[in-house]
């Protein structure tokens, strides 16, 4: 099949040809079809699949039939949870809308927001946004909606994961009710069903590639490595394999600034980029990694979706990540678009248990790979693959009925506050009662009401440690 049969107009072609490109992904010959039938969609893709372009593509026929955007005004809103992702789709828009007249704006968080309000100004066919940022934009009467024809969620498994959902659920409800929906994501989580069904209206559903599959076009192998010796490694294999171009990911902030100042202390032209840094120097470092003035660029998983690099052969798991699924998206900024890559993981002993994890999530054992002059002092254990099924950790709550605590009715967990209680006549080990438990004969003290502590006022500080008065 070739891009001629889906529908699409002459001048789309020509941008797609510019681009390079022949014939469509499996997920654009089956989204572009539904998309422009007017139906909604809901579509699951691994990254790479060229699912940007599966909703790019069909968006721009539809707006350029029709009437451009007046001031204020927005055609098509397009929802992504990172800045980067933000900046990728807004330049697929721009390119394969090259040759429509359609005006198409980016906006996001991190950079000053007065010169997105004067680009809103003019209307925007194409408005491309983070939602923290758009939702400003709104407050502050920057943008309107009433014209609104299509709402796309892209990477909506990872919104979601970024606590974005509030955020989402206040966009819809100042969009007009009738539109088409988009929804795109890597997975049909439980979670982004439950979405679903507030947004898309008998959706054509499209999924590709199974839940957490990693690309076959994409060769995985771990070194076992002791945790102090990870950068020495690294070093290693970027001289030895002679890499031009490898994307190093850490878990924290700090390990990727680190990692780049020993990369550069080698010799190794290197950038970081995480959510401490300005947009501009993210900007910035971004563009000298894909121009080839750097050579490695260390992310944190903020990047890992979001960033489009043609041909890149090589990515570096530095330290696993806490969350399984993100090794399936960060390693799938390799081998993309029928490219094939290289996902190579460096593991410490205290890693075995994330190590697992990403295993069982893939159902795959990843091969390992030993370099001579860096066998662990502490050996990796071998694992094995564990084919439960993965069940969702749902938080517990701490009242269970819902309704509100009475005041003298037990906490959960706790015994009943009685007033009779040990704990509550003072005689545990922790109860603050100045004399000992053991108190022989004593006359006991008159009893204490049910439900009422013993003491309703802190005790007044000991006569030794009052601050003497003068005598007279």
């Amino acid at each position: 099949m070739s891009f001629n049969n889906l529908g699409l107009s002459a001048p789309i072609l020509k941008a797609i040809e510019d681009q390079g490109y022949t014939e469509p992904s499996a997920i654009q010959a089956q989204a572009i079809p539904a998309i422009l039938d007017g139906q909604d969609v809901m579509a699951a893709a691994q990254t790479g699949t060229g699912k940007t372009a599966g909703f790019t593509l069909p968006l721009l026929e539809l707006l350029s039939k029709g009437e451009h955007a007046q001031n204020n005004q927005v055609r098509a809103l397009v929802l992504t949870p990172t800045r980067e992702l933000a900046a990728q789709v807004a330049e697929s828009v721009k390119n394969y809308g090259q040759h429509l007249g359609l005006k198409s704006t980016v906006v996001f968080g991190g950079v000053k927001i007065n010169p997105q309000m004067m680009a809103l100004r003019r209307g925007a066919d194409v408005l491309i946004a983070t939602p923290g940022r758009m939702m400003d934009l709104y407050n502050q009467k920057a943008v309107r909606f009433d014209k609104l024809e299509i709402l796309v969620l892209d990477e909506a498994d990872r919104m979601l994961d970024m606590g974005f959902i509030h955020d989402i659920k206040k966009i819809l409800a100042i969009l007009p009710k009738k539109r088409q929906n988009l929804l795109f994501s890597a997975t049909f989580s439980p979670d982004i069903r439950q979405l679903a069904k507030g947004l898309v209206n008998n959706p054509v559903e499209i999924s590709v590639t199974p839940r957490n599959a990693t690309a076959v076009s994409v060769e995985q192998w771990l070194h076992p490595v002791d945790k102090k010796r990870k950068t020495e490694l690294l070093i290693k294999l970027i001289s030895d394999g002679r890499w031009e171009q490898a994307l190093v990911f850490s878990r924290t902030k700090h390990g990727a600034n680190k990692i780049t100042q020993l990369l550069e202390a080698a010799g190794i032209r290197a950038s970081a980029i995480h959510g401490n840094k300005s947009q501009g120097a993210r900007t910035r470092a971004l563009s000298d990694f894909k121009g080839g003035r750097i050579r490695i660029l260390v992310a944190t998983d903020i990047a890992a979706r979001g960033l489009d690099i043609e041909q890149l052969p090589h990515v570096v798991n530095f330290d696993l990540p806490d969350v399984a699924e993100d090794y399936v998206h960060r390693i799938g900024r390799t081998g993309r678009a029928g490219a094939t890559g290289q996902a190579i993981s460096l593991v410490a002993a205290d890693e075995l248990d994330l190590l697992r994890a990403i295993e069982r999530l893939t159902q795959k054992l990843i091969e390992r790979r030993y370099e001579d002059d860096f066998i662990p002092t502490h050996m990796l254990p071998d694992t094995t693959l564990d084919n439960r099924p993965i069940k969702k950790n749902n938080p517990k709550r701490s009242n269970s009925s819902g309704a509100p605590r009475q005041g003298n009715s037990p906490r959960p967990g706790n015994s009943p506050k009685q007033g009779n209680s040990q704990a509550r006549q003072g005689n545990g080990p922790n109860s603050g009662n100045r004399r000992p438990a053991d108190r022989g004969n004593a006359p006991a003290k008159a009893d204490v009401t049910p439900g009422q502590g013993i003491r309703s006022k802190p005790l007044a500080p000991a006569r030794r440690n009052r601050k003497p008065t003068n005598q007279a």
